[in-house]
């Protein structure tokens, strides 16, 4: 029977995997690009600092992989915020419970205004439910409530919420739920609780034994990634890669998404990123990514630039949000609410299906991968 990944984690040295990556060298990185299937010893190389100069051929490895799999379909999804009120204290996010913002926490009626304001926007039939963590006055029971809200507007239904118990899981998929998404922030174990000192989130364990819960509970789909900003990226996506591996192994039968989100501008006391990614190394990593694992969703949200996002799409990014509010009630009930981040790229949804087009994809509006389902 395979371990838990929180049991795995421990056996891995952070500084060793670091010093591992930044090995490698453009020997390396050519014996990853001739492989047929990549071993995350591969994907430490397309990630390190040696591959720099081999992003031309990446890119077009990528941008085959992706159209093999994928076609040359861009998934559009739009987040829905229910509630910003938040127990713990993340010193990078806007909703921090030590910020002093005006809480909401929408009621059923406030939930249905949202919803009819998204139609009228897009023909979205793929929605994220997205809280901040408190289960008291937002826990299972809310979340629930919410799922069968919208589940007669939308096909599929994702949420990104506080780490659940397995049967909490197995509620939620039972009221229509489809996917969750969750960051573990970062791998790095010994650092993880300066990020989040305070609250449910500062336990790294619980937050990390919460995949493996989703795959025991059966959920259809599993989002997982890292945050940009706050440990070596190239060691943190390392880290996932170990991670989504021991899920692909585990939970065979669970379709699988990763992002990796770079931090934005938020309310608070002003952190800022101990380290910087570059566009150019964030293309890099989507990349990897895609040479690394042909089936796995990548999503690329509106924290990233127009730019940057319309130059992505077809060379590895699947799925992309659109006109998306990132605080509760955004799009009717309380526009111009304090968000959980500041939104980089802003455009409307007709606008970002038109920049699709351009680059000769086709945009859906619904989640692909439910035809698999039984």
């Amino acid at each position: 029977m395979l371990l838990n990944f929180t049991e795995q984690i421990d056996s891995y040295g952070w500084d060793e995997v670091k010093s591992r990556i930044y090995a490698k060298t453009s020997a390396d990185v050519e014996l990853a690009l001739g492989r047929e299937r990549r071993s995350v010893d591969d994907f430490m190389a397309l990630v390190s600092p040696a591959a720099r100069s081999y992003l031309e051929p990446m890119a077009a490895l990528s941008r085959d992989y992706t159209r093999q799999r994928f076609g040359n379909t861009i998934q559009l999804y739009i987040p829905l915020y229910l509630t910003n009120s938040c127990m713990n204290h993340c010193v990078y996010c806007g909703f921090s419970h030590r910020n002093d913002i005006r809480r909401i926490i929408l009621n059923d009626e406030q939930i249905l205004r949202e919803v009819e304001a998204i139609k009228s926007i897009g023909r979205f039939r793929h929605i994220l439910l997205v809280t901040g963590e408190n289960p008291r006055d937002a826990g299972v029971g809310y979340i629930e409530n919410a799922i069968r809200l919208v589940k007669p507007h939308f096909s599929s239904i994702s949420i990104e919420v506080q780490p659940l118990k397995e049967a909490d899981y197995r509620r939620l998929a039972e009221a229509g739920m489809n996917a969750v998404y969750c960051y573990q922030e970062t791998y790095n174990k010994a650092r993880y609780k300066l990020y989040h000192p305070v609250g449910m989130k500062s336990k790294f364990d619980w937050r990390l034994g919460g995949f493996d819960r989703m795959g025991r509970a059966g959920v259809h789909k599993v989002g997982l990634g890292v945050l940009i900003g706050l440990e070596d990226w190239r060691t943190d996506v390392t880290f996932m890669a170990m991670h989504l591996r021991h899920l692909q192994k585990a939970y065979w039968q669970t379709r699988y998404s990763i992002s990796f989100p770079r931090l934005r501008p938020h309310e608070g006391n002003g952190f800022r990123a101990n380290v910087a990614m570059s566009d150019r190394e964030l293309a890099q990593l989507i990349f990897a990514c895609r040479i690394f694992d042909r089936d796995v969703e990548i999503a690329l949200s509106t924290r990233e630039s127009r730019s940057f996002r319309d130059g992505m799409a077809g060379l590895g990014v699947t799925s992309l949000s659109a006109g998306s509010k990132t605080d509760p009630g955004g799009y009717a009930v309380y526009p111009g609410a304090p968000e959980q981040f500041a939104v980089n790229d802003s455009r409307p949804p007709e606008e970002i299906l038109a920049s699709i087009q351009r680059q000769g994809c086709e945009a859906v509006w619904k989640d692909w991968d439910l035809r698999l389902q039984g």
